[in-house]
């Protein structure tokens, strides 16, 4: 079998060898985390080293880790009624942005009818002046808006969005799971109050992911009952070897971090280029975007033609959204930044990682000149 090129890296990333290592560690470790006796210790210090690692790549404290079953649970679980800032009423409604991932989208514990959806500018970037006539009136918020879109990479203003949630005495979730080993950045520093991560974006093992929380925030109240794990905050026994893939993977993403993101952003631009040799549109291309990221259509493309092309090819790449049955269905994310259905529905996503080389963007150009080209044929046969 040829090559194959894996560029879907924003919809799941290879194990790292760091990760592996530590999963295979802790599966051989006999002990529940719970338990006083040395097996479980040992169980416990693998936990609690993960959550120092997970804790130091964004800049807050360990005790302030919540570890989950992923990114969908950490989202789930911070969007709830009831959080409370100290010395802060607590928030009664919800205000997300209309790019959020799904988990995001359908509004967590909060009844459908208290939640409004924040505009987004046709670069892909909220309307903070949306934002704040929003929060005008009504009882305090919570708002959620990403850090990074995971479809166009278009890196969101939260600094900026922070000082208004927070002079309307709101808190502020962003979910950085796309962010996360891409760019740096540091929860105090971006205003947040709460920050959701996933580990199998960073090279960690999938179905573990971690809820962060500020200091002095209060009303947390856990989706899982029962026993006091997470320091009563997410009930169940430990995920002991997802937890210390995940520490694993953050440590090694955070050490290779600048070298990586600066390689990636030299691929990304050699490979738009290429990309332009047709009249390719790519999205978001004016703002500040992850520097892995591309998401691109062309005028009458298919996006599950481009992407069954690019498979046979040997490239893997993903449509703009997809569903869980792996149908292709119009980008939500397009259709909030303003464009048409049809252009909705062609999008290509292309996005890289750590490992990817000049060769898997020499092949992934080889085979869009041999798909265009037969786009385009079709195009001007069916326009004659």
């Amino acid at each position: 079998m040829s090559k194959r090129v894996y560029l879907d890296w924003n919809a799941t990333t290879p194990l790292r060898d760091e990760a592996r290592r530590a999963l295979a560690a802790a599966q051989d470790l006999a002990g529940n985390a719970s338990s006083v006796h040395a097996e479980g210790r040992e169980a416990r210090k693998l936990i609690e080293g993960a959550r120092s690692a997970v804790a130091a790549a964004v800049g807050a404290q360990p005790r302030n880790v919540v570890f989950t079953s992923g990114g969908t649970e950490a989202n789930a679980l911070a969007l709830a009624p009831g959080l409370q800032a100290e010395g802060g009423s607590p928030v009664g409604r919800l205000v997300v942005s209309a790019i959020e991932h799904a988990s995001v989208l359908s509004g967590g514990r909060f009844p459908p009818g208290s939640v409004a959806r924040i505009r987004a500018g046709r670069a892909g970037v909220v309307d903070l002046g949306h934002l704040r006539d929003l929060l005008q009136g009504g009882p305090p918020a919570l708002v959620s808006i990403m850090l990074a879109n995971n479809e166009t990479g278009a890196i969101q203003p939260i600094e900026e969005a922070a000082g208004i949630v927070h002079e309307a005495g709101g808190i502020l979730h962003v979910d950085a799971i796309q962010a996360l080993g891409k760019m740096p950045f540091e929860m105090r520093a971006l205003g947040a109050d709460l920050v959701t991560l996933s580990a199998h974006k960073v090279g960690g093992p999938k179905g573990t992911g971690a809820l962060v929380l500020s200091d002095g925030l209060n009303g947390l109240e856990p989706l899982l009952r029962g026993g006091g794990q997470e320091s009563n905050r997410r009930a169940g026994t430990e995920n002991v070897a997802g937890i210390a893939g995940f520490g694993a993977a953050v440590g090694a993403a955070m050490a290779d971090l600048p070298a990586a993101a600066a390689r990636m952003q030299v691929l990304r631009e050699r490979l738009e280029s290429g990309l332009r040799w047709t009249p390719a549109i790519i999205f978001s291309d004016s703002v500040r975007r992850l520097p892995n990221t591309t998401l691109f259509t062309v005028p009458g493309l298919r996006a599950e033609t481009a992407v069954i092309g690019f498979d046979l090819a040997g490239i893997a790449v993903s449509s703009g959204s997809a569903c869980s049955s792996g149908k292709v269905q119009p980008s939500h994310v397009l259709e909030a930044m303003g464009f048409d259905s049809n252009m909705a529905q062609g999008a290509v996503r292309l996005s890289m990682g750590w490992s990817t080389q000049d060769a898997d963007v020499d092949l992934c150009l080889e085979a869009w000149r041999s798909l265009a080209g037969r786009l385009l044929k079709d195009q001007r046969r069916n326009t004659a």
